[in-house]
């Protein structure tokens, strides 16, 4: 259960003041009477109230505040589209409002120092959900990217990754594919499991089966996707098509099966999800699911920037449509 957050109004009530003059005495106007700004100063400690570092600053007229982004760190983050696409898309959003940005990693372990920035911005939850939570009890304006959150009061901006893996598993079998395995993205990311979910609930309503052997758990690095490969390509009965939770991976996949002298699409057809554009410089372009990363960052950004100037006073809660970007890694099965 989540504890109400002691309110500048509560601090008000308790030394029998004005919100005006607590806000006043936060902000160390020298002209409040010093009996006042003393009671004042004894409610907020008896209450261990903790103001509200935005509102501060724009009580100062101090327009340029930050805004904090936290990702969960992987290994090759600044080697991965997806974050850099998030990255530019936030940073762009940012300069255009005039904001600085601050940027954390974390693994979830240790507490997140909320009153750092004056509005947070979460790239997923993985390990770290007790951090969102926290800067929600204390009211930090905060917003999820590519998590739906279900039980907890904030707001987010995702893709419809069920759709997505749906859409992908579809265009596959309206080809003519029937023998179609997967490359799962980190199945501790809400992505990674949709992903799956909605190519599994299209394989089923064609009717199609989903053997274990062709789905291999990897966690969107290029080094899952070559250990994948080499286990499909080795079966007795191999996949004639695979979808990959990311570009990365499905690159990956193409790469592999040119060293084994695999034809891609005539032997193999391959699909991605990003819409990375390295899909389009391979030896094939790569059909892909496109997630739009960069619209959904910068508007991540205008939406915790109305939050924390009080634009926003309800919970936004967004979910893009991903669409298909057909190119040339995937044909009909070869007979």
């Amino acid at each position: 259960m989540v504890e109400k957050r002691i309110s500048i109004t509560d601090v008000a009530r308790r030394a029998n003041v004005s919100i005006t003059t607590v806000s006043r005495v936060l902000n160390k106007v020298p002209t409040v009477n010093k009996k006042i700004a003393q009671r004042v100063e004894l409610a907020i400690n008896e209450l261990k109230f903790k103001p509200n570092p935005t509102a501060q600053r724009l009580a100062k007229g101090t327009q340029n505040t930050a805004i904090g982004f936290v990702i969960p760190g992987y290994p090759g983050i600044f080697h991965s589209f997806y974050a850099v696409e998030l990255m530019r898309g936030i940073g762009h959003g940012c300069e255009t409002l005039r904001l600085d940005l601050i940027f954390h990693i974390t693994d979830g372990s240790n507490p997140l120092r909320s009153n750092f920035a004056g509005g947070l911005i979460f790239a997923d939850i993985i390990e770290n959900f007790p951090q969102v939570e926290t800067a929600v009890r204390e009211d930090t304006p905060c917003l999820v990217i590519n998590h739906i959150v279900k039980d907890l009061d904030v707001s987010y901006i995702a893709v419809d990754n069920i759709k997505g893996g749906f859409t992908a598993a579809e265009y596959l079998i309206s080809l003519g594919h029937k023998r179609i395995a997967t490359v799962t993205g980190n199945i501790q990311t809400q992505a990674g499991i949709e992903r799956l979910e909605g190519f599994q609930k299209a394989l089923k309503q064609h009717g199609i089966d989903c053997p274990s052997d062709y789905v291999y758990k990897g966690d969107y690095s290029r080094r899952s996707a070559r250990h994948a490969s080499e286990r499909f390509f080795s079966l007795d009965n191999p996949p004639t098509a695979v979808f990959a939770a990311s570009d990365d991976m499905a690159l990956e996949i193409i790469s592999v099966a040119m060293e084994n002298g695999i034809k891609v699409p005539e032997d193999i057809s391959v699909i991605g999800f990003d819409d990375n554009p390295a899909g389009l410089f391979g030896p094939v372009g790569l059909t892909t699911i496109k997630q739009p990363l960069f619209a959904m960052g910068e508007e991540a950004v205008r939406i915790i920037y109305d939050i924390m100037t009080g634009n926003e006073k309800s919970l936004v809660h967004k979910v893009l449509a991903p669409d298909l970007i057909v190119r040339e890694s995937c044909a009909q099965p070869s007979a």
